[in-house]
């Protein structure tokens, strides 16, 4: 589940641009630029991007071959994000769910969820990541706690943080960055957003 949250979030967030990026990937295959990622991205208006045929609903109108399309479609992002899924090792898992025919149904039933950032945004999908890693570590005998830190803990961190130089961070003009080396699902970031109106804040993010 967690992977799969993971990449139908990226497909929705590419879904727009998809048909572009594969029509300029088109030019540039033809052409005499060696590393064409900066540009398939700027297509994308991501810092990622995805060059297979395949989206989420593409897959799903070929449940004859889902599972080979479905390890066509993850390596076809960019390396930036396939680090992120490789982090989770979910190829090794396909043929499993396929074989128990239970593949299809799991990505017929992600098709339906919309997790494009205009319908869940970035905190909420944070929300729905810990709630699942929540449930299975549960399930498993272990403390959820062992993966993420809960969100008011967060808040504590954040409001120590910034507390001393509250004045500074809500002055106009003024750029802060922020670097957690173990952002997970980018807690710190969200809730450092939230932390006073007129504060702005960028982060640099390590990976999961």
């Amino acid at each position: 589940m967690l992977p799969l949250t993971v990449l139908r979030r990226l497909d929705c967030v590419l879904e727009p641009t998809k048909d572009a990026v594969l029509n300029r990937l088109k030019e540039l295959e033809n052409g005499v630029t060696k590393n064409i990622e900066p540009f398939l991205n700027k297509v994308a208006g991501q810092d990622f991007h995805n060059s297979s045929r395949f989206t989420f609903d593409k897959l799903k109108g070929d449940p004859n071959n889902i599972d080979a399309n479905l390890i066509q479609y993850i390596k076809g992002f960019s390396i930036r994000a396939r680090e992120i899924i490789d982090h989770f090792g979910f190829e090794q898992h396909i043929d499993k769910l396929d074989k128990s025919d239970r593949l299809f149904l799991v990505i017929s039933k992600f098709c339906e969820i919309d997790l494009h950032p205009d319908t869940v945004s970035n905190i909420e999908m944070g929300y729905i990541f810990e709630d699942l890693i929540r449930r299975f570590n549960e399930a498993s005998n272990e403390e959820a706690g062992d993966h993420f830190t809960p969100r008011e803990v967060i808040r504590l961190m954040v409001d120590l943080l910034f507390a001393p130089d509250s004045d500074v961070l809500t002055t106009k003009g003024i750029i802060k960055t922020i670097y957690d080396p173990a952002c997970g699902t980018g807690g710190m970031f969200s809730v450092s957003e939230e932390y006073k109106p007129g504060c702005t804040t960028r982060g640099i993010r390590a990976g999961l």
